[in-house]
C-alpha cells in the first residue's frame, strides 16, 4: 500500500487531497501545527495525524506532499529529502490525479467565487449522474465534505492561483470567475497576477474550452487573449452588453428575488453549434454573484453534454458551502452568518447580498483583515467596501504566513467615512462588544479567512446558553 504523508494536512487544500487518497486505498499520514476540524475528520476516515512537525513523522512514507505555507527549511521536508523521499508541492501532485485521458479536468479559477462555483459544479454534475471526483476549498453543504473520489470521468477542482498552484493542473475545461489583483506577496503587480492567468488558459487543450465571466474587466481582457490563443471561449453574464468578443454566451434574464432570499431567473445559451437552449433556474443561495456562478456551472454542464433544464433543476437544490454566506444560527431574533470574504470586491458582494436578503434589518459587519500585504496593497478599496453595513467592526490583521508588522487595521478604520465603524483589535473584545449591543432583528456577518469565525460561534453559544 502506497503511503503518502502531508505536511500541513489540516488546511483546505491538502486535507482534500488526503481525503481522495484515503478513498482510493492509500495509507495517509500528516502533520500540522494544530488539529483543525478538517484534520480531525481525516482521523475519523483513517488518516494518522500528528500535531507538530518532527522528522520521524515522515518515516515509512513513499511520497511527501507539502502545502504552499511549508518552507524548504521545515524539519519534515529536510528529513524526507535526506531519506530520498520525493517531496511534491500541491500542484505537482494534483496534476497526477486529474491527468487525461482517464479524467476530464474541470478547473475553476478567479479572485473570488471559485469555492462556491466549484461546489455548484460538483453538486450539479453529481445530480446529473456524472459521479465526479472533486476538490473544493471549503466544505460543500450538500456533500458534507470538501473532497470525494467519484467513479465518473469528471474531476472538478478549485484552481488556486496562490503560489501559482493552478499552473500544475491538467484541465480540459476552465472557468474564470473574475480577475482582480490579489496575493501581492506572490504577485507584486497587476501584470504579474494577470500573466499567471494567461499561463493558466494556455493549459486548455484543443478539445477543451474556457468559460469566462463577461461582467468582469480582467476576465473580459483574458477572453480576448484566450481567443487570440485559439481557445474556445464561452462568456456568461446577466443580460447586458459586454466588452468580451466571444460569440458564445450563457445569459441570465428576468432576474428576481425569490422566497428563499436567492434569485429566480431564465437562462439562455447561445452557442456556435446552432443550438439555443433555455431554462428557468431558482437559487437558494443569495446574491447576484451567485447568479453568475450558476451561469458558469450551466456552461460546464452543457459542454459535458447534459441538459440545461435538468442542470437548472439540480441547481435549485444547491445549499452553499461552509463560510460562504453560511447562516450558522438564528437565536434571540439575531441571524448569525459566517463568510470568507477577505478582498474588497468579495466584501461588497457579501454585504450587497445581505442587504437584498434582509432589506429592513440592521446589518453588522465584522471583518478580520487577512495578511498585511493584502491590507496595504488594497487599502483604498477596503476603506470603501462597507457601504451596505449599518455597523462595522474591524479587528487587527490576521498575519497568516507573514511576520508581524507595525501596520495596523486601525489605519483602515481611521480612513473610513462610515459613521459607525470601530476598530476593536482582539476577537474576545469584539465578542464582548457585540453581546452588549446586538438586538433582536439584527443580522451579524463575520467575514474572515482567518480565525474570526470564532466570534460568531461564541455569540451563538452565548445566546443559546442564556
Amino acid at each position: 500500500m502506497t503511503h503518502v504523508h502531508f505536511i500541513g494536512i489540516g488546511g483546505s487544500g491538502l486535507s482534500a487531497i488526503a481525503r481522495l487518497l484515503l478513498e482510493q486505498g492509500y495509507q495517509v499520514s500528516g502533520s500540522d501545527r494544530a488539529l483543525s476540524p478538517l484534520a480531525a475528520d481525516l482521523i475519523k476516515a483513517g488518516a494518522v495525524v500528528s500535531v507538530g512537525h518532527a522528522a520521524e513523522n515522515v518515516s515509512g512514507a513513499d511520497w511527501v506532499v507539502r502545502s504552499s505555507a511549508i518552507p524548504d527549511e521545515n524539519i519534515e521536508v529536510q528529513a524526507a529529502r535526506a531519506a530520498g523521499i520525493s517531496v511534491y508541492k500541491r500542484a505537482d501532485f494534483l496534476g497526477r490525479l486529474m491527468a487525461p485521458p482517464e479524467k476530464d479536468g474541470i478547473a475553476i479559477a478567479g479572485t473570488h467565487g471559485k469555492t462556491t462555483t466549484t461546489a455548484m459544479i460538483a453538486w450539479t454534475l453529481d445530480q446529473l449522474g456524472a459521479d465526479p471526483s472533486f476538490i473544493i476549498g471549503g466544505v460543500a453543504q450538500n456533500f458534507g465534505v470538501n473532497a470525494r473520489t467519484g467513479k465518473g470521468k469528471a474531476f472538478v477542482i478549485e484552481a488556486d492561483e496562490y503560489d501559482r498552484m493552478f499552473l500544475g493542473l491538467k484541465p480540459r475545461f476552465e472557468v474564470i470567475t473574475n480577475i482582480e489583483h490579489d496575493h501581492p506577496d506572490i504577485y507584486p503587480t497587476w501584470d504579474d497576477f494577470y500573466n499567471a492567468f494567461k499561463e493558466f488558459v494556455h493549459l486548455v487543450p484543443k478539445n477543451g474550452a474556457v468559460i469566462i465571466c463577461g461582467e468582469d474587466k480582467g476576465a473580459t481582457s483574458l477572453a480576448k487573449d484566450a481567443l487570440a490563443m485559439g481557445k474556445r471561449v464561452i462568456g456568461y453574464r446577466i443580460a447586458k452588453n459586454s466588452d468580451a468578443d466571444t460569440s458564445e454566451w450563457i445569459l441570465a434574464q428576468n432576474v428576481v428575488v425569490n422566497q428563499y432570499g436567492g434569485f429566480t431567473f431564465d437562462v439562455v445559451a447561445l452557442l456556435l453549434s446552432g443550438s439555443d437552449f433555455s431554462a428557468g433556474v431558482q437559487l437558494r443561495v443569495p446574491g447576484l454573484h451567485n447568479v453568475l456562478n450558476a451561469l458558469a456551472t450551466l456552461g460546464v454542464c452543457i459542454l459535458a453534454g447534459y441538459s440545461l433544464q435538468e442542470a437548472g433543476k439540480a441547481l435549485s437544490k444547491f445549499s452553499g458551502t461552509g463560510r460562504r454566506f453560511e447562516v450558522i444560527g438564528e437565536v434571540n431574533g439575531i441571524t448569525i452568518i459566517n463568510d470568507y470574504a477577505h478582498h474588497p470586491t468579495a466584501i461588497r458582494a457579501t454585504l450587497t447580498a445581505a442587504r437584498a436578503r434582509f432589506p429592513e434589518k440592521r446589518i453588522w459587519a465584522v471583518w478580520q483583515p487577512h495578511t498585511y500585504s493584502r491590507t496595504q496593497a488594497l487599502f483604498n478599496e477596503f476603506v470603501e467596501s462597507f457601504g451596505e453595513a449599518d455597523e462595522v467592526i474591524i479587528s487587527e490583521i490576521y498575519a497568516a504566513r507573514e511576520p508581524k508588522q507595525i501596520f495596523s487595521a486601525n489605519q483602515v478604520v481611521n480612513a473610513m467615512h462610515h459613521k459607525a465603524a470601530h476598530f476593536i483589535p482582539t476577537l474576545p473584545e469584539i465578542t464582548d462588544y457585540l453581546v452588549a449591543h446586538l438586538e433582536s432583528g439584527d443580522v451579524l456577518i463575520v467575514m474572515s479567512a482567518g480565525d474570526a469565525d470564532q466570534v460568531s460561534t461564541d455569540i451563538l453559544k452565548y445566546y443559546q446558553t442564556r
